[in-house]
């Protein structure tokens, strides 16, 4: 086999297996992003950077869309008939739809800005190993708190604007590698007192909104730049990302339905201890 050819088959088994790394992490409060930089440096592989990490994040996007149909045909359609209902508060789904707006209003700006006014951010040392190890560690302590002492006996009627505005800005921190977008989400609602469950679904569909622009500007911006045959990889990566996402998302609902979350506490230590024990 031509060396070429060899060489382009590697990398659309990178390209895969970072798919599949991005879709089971994605949504486990453990960090993708962590994950898709140091897993390709313990094995010698190229950082595959930010446009390529946010771009199969889209899969993971699509596997929210998915698996959450249903409800989010529901949400659309309660939030653009807004203008009918009296009071939106008797409405569920216009509830969750408003607190999804509000909710991505922070990480939308402060994103836009970073992208705006720090342009080397993507080669800054918050995306190196030494903070990400210090992140996991930090985060891992925060979720075992939240655990201990959130009240957790919130459910979806329960919650109010404070705990959507203080979720928002909490998934503002997950800008920076290692914090975790629904980790740090996570954290926060069970800090304001939601139930396990319906603070994972709460996380998994206000981060729709983030994820979804960031995958799209990021694709776009590989695909200005990239040919037909580079840009393969990226759709595998998209793909792989999408399939593994669904498994993760129902894996972990199912999870949380009947245990705590210190097993992440746990494996966010040691992986937090482990990246500063190999620098």
């Amino acid at each position: 086999m031509p060396l070429e050819i060899s060489s382009y088959i590697f990398i659309i088994f990178k390209s895969f297996f970072l798919g599949l790394v991005q879709g089971f992490t994605e949504f486990l409060p453990i960090s993708s992003t962590a994950h898709l930089k140091v897993l390709p440096y313990l094995f010698g592989w190229d950082d595959p950077g930010v446009s390529f990490s946010a771009s199969i994040q889209l899969g993971s996007a699509l596997a929210i869309i998915y698996y959450f149909r249903k409800k989010i045909s529901l949400i659309l359609y309660s939030f653009f008939s807004i203008s009918y209902q009296n009071d939106f508060s008797k409405n569920e789904n216009t509830r969750l739809g408003t607190y999804i707006f509000v909710a991505s209003i922070p990480i939308l700006i402060i994103g836009l800005l970073i992208k705006l006014l720090w342009t080397n951010f993507s080669d800054s040392n918050f995306r190196g190993l030494f903070s990400i190890g210090i992140i996991s560690i930090v985060m891992s302590i925060l979720l075992a708190l939240a655990e201990i002492y959130g009240k957790k006996n919130k459910i979806f009627k329960d919650v109010n604007f404070k705990d959507i505005i203080l979720l928002g800005l909490a998934q503002s921190l997950a800008l920076f590698p290692g914090v975790s977008r629904s980790g740090i989400t996570l954290t926060s609602a069970l800090f304001s007192g939601i139930e396990r469950k319906t603070a994972a679904r709460l996380s998994f569909l206000v981060g729709l909104p983030a994820v979804s622009i960031s995958g799209v500007v990021e694709l776009f911006t590989l695909l200005r730049t990239l040919s037909i045959l580079d840009i393969v990889p990226v759709i595998i990566g998209i793909i792989s990302s999408f399939f593994s996402s669904i498994i993760a998302i129902d894996l972990f609902l199912r999870f949380l339905g009947k245990n705590n979350t210190f097993v992440f506490v746990y494996y966010r230590l040691a992986f937090g201890i482990f990246i500063l024990s190999i620098l």
